[in-house]
């Protein structure tokens, strides 16, 4: 137990969320759940998330942070101003089911981004998201908690490619609608890659030049052939 104010906290579902700046360290006393659906973006109120309204130097101390310290670093001495400031940028003690859902989140995320962007160059076929799990455990690859899967993905791909081939690329090809699909052409085309220039044809026919991943290859065409019935014409450009 610890005493906050005149109230007592139990420290049982209560962890730091940690702020070091310009030589400070300012700490405040979160529930682990709510500060992190706040650090995500949902809609969560602030006096959800804190456990307490002080703001302190070292919270296992008790030591507080002094007005002069909070005045030199965030211009305000409200905890409601401040706090949003280090559940945003600051660190979080996570709980561990908290660091495990994490981290299998953050790996699914990565293995579907190389399954999405790369291919096995020898077939030109992408690779299963099983088979690039296997690699990743293979290379020993460890997950960063903090930083972002599109981060990490480009590091793992360079890990893997001694165990498997695979390397990311983008293909670059031309799609043509027919007049009676032409009008929901880019709904279909923005689903899977990036339109680079497109025309429409006298008769209301239109052509898009786009780049998708190369491992939405097969998905894009099956796609394409449900949604026009496979009367829109594909032709992929070579480099």
């Amino acid at each position: 137990m610890s005493l906050r104010g005149d109230k007592w906290v139990d420290l049982g579902d209560t962890v730091i969320a940690r702020l070091e700046t310009r030589g400070e360290r300012f700490e405040i006393l979160v529930n682990p759940n709510r500060a992190w659906d706040y650090r995500r973006g949902q809609n969560v109120e602030l006096s959800e998330v804190l456990k307490s309204f002080d703001i302190f130097e070292d919270a296992h101390k008790g030591l507080k942070a002094t007005e002069g310290k909070l005045l030199e670093i965030f211009e305000t001495t409200d905890i409601n101003k401040i706090a949003p400031i280090i559940l945003k940028k600051g660190f979080i003690q996570l709980t561990t089911e908290q660091r495990r859902e994490i981290l299998i989140n953050k790996k699914m995320q990565i293995i579907n981004i190389l399954a999405r962007n790369c291919i096995n160059p020898q077939t030109g076929l992408p690779h299963p998201p099983a088979r690039i799990e296997r690699a990743m455990e293979e290379a020993k690859v460890s997950i960063d908690l903090w930083r972002s899967p599109e981060e990490q993905a480009k590091d793992v791909l360079k890990m893997i490619q001694p165990i498997i081939p695979i390397r990311m690329e983008l293909l670059r090809l031309a799609v043509k609608f027919p007049p009676e699909f032409s009008g929901k052409g880019y709904s279909i085309v923005e689903r899977f890659g990036t339109v680079t220039k497109d025309e429409w044809q006298s008769d209301g026919s239109w052509i898009a030049m786009m780049e998708i991943p190369a491992g939405l290859r097969g998905k894009f065409i099956e796609a394409l052939n449900n949604q026009t019935r496979g009367k829109a014409e594909v032709k992929f450009i070579k480099e």
